[in-house]
């Protein structure tokens, strides 16, 4: 989810509700702490020169119960952080204080915002050495029943 989308996601709600990837709920009295943006620049398995930015959330919970984050005050925090950093419309990234700190991505369907699990990937399998997954079929699959196999004495081998 872009900032974007997530800021019109926001206008009008009363509650901010985050769902983990496992179901659970993030609690309620959680706060953000951080709104930043995250650049990241890295050279690929191919030699690729490449660059990432992310708008970056850090959700975190405490002690303090009674205190709720209300959609109004952090779309003024992202409102700032738009001006103080420059942020630009880029996806979103969470991190979220698990058994060990988490990043996810961010998805809605209107009334909840679930943190999606992120997965890595090789960004140049063209280029990197990896060979190409071929299609297994079972033996049986590939038997002279077929019209276009050749069979034994047909010469077409």
């Amino acid at each position: 989810m872009k900032l974007n989308e997530f800021k019109k996601a926001l206008e009008g709600k009363s509650t901010i509700r985050f769902e983990l990837p496992d179901g659970n709920l993030v609690p309620a009295h959680f706060h953000v702490t951080e709104v930043g943006r995250i650049t990241k620049d890295f050279i690929d398995c191919g030699g690729t020169l490449r660059q990432e930015k992310v708008v970056n959330f850090q959700l975190w919970e405490a002690n303090d119960y009674d205190h709720r984050l209300h959609p109004e005050k952090l779309l003024s925090i992202i409102e700032l952080s738009e001006d103080k950093l420059g942020l630009t419309n880029e996806e979103i990234e969470v991190e979220y204080q698990g058994t060990t700190i988490g990043k996810y991505g961010l998805n809605t369907d209107g009334d909840t915002f679930f943190l999606t699990s992120r997965m890595t990937d090789c960004l140049a399998k063209d280029n990197c050495g990896i060979p190409v997954e071929k299609l297994k079929k079972p033996l049986a699959v590939l038997s002279s029943k077929n019209e276009n196999a050749c069979t034994p004495g047909s010469g077409c081998c």
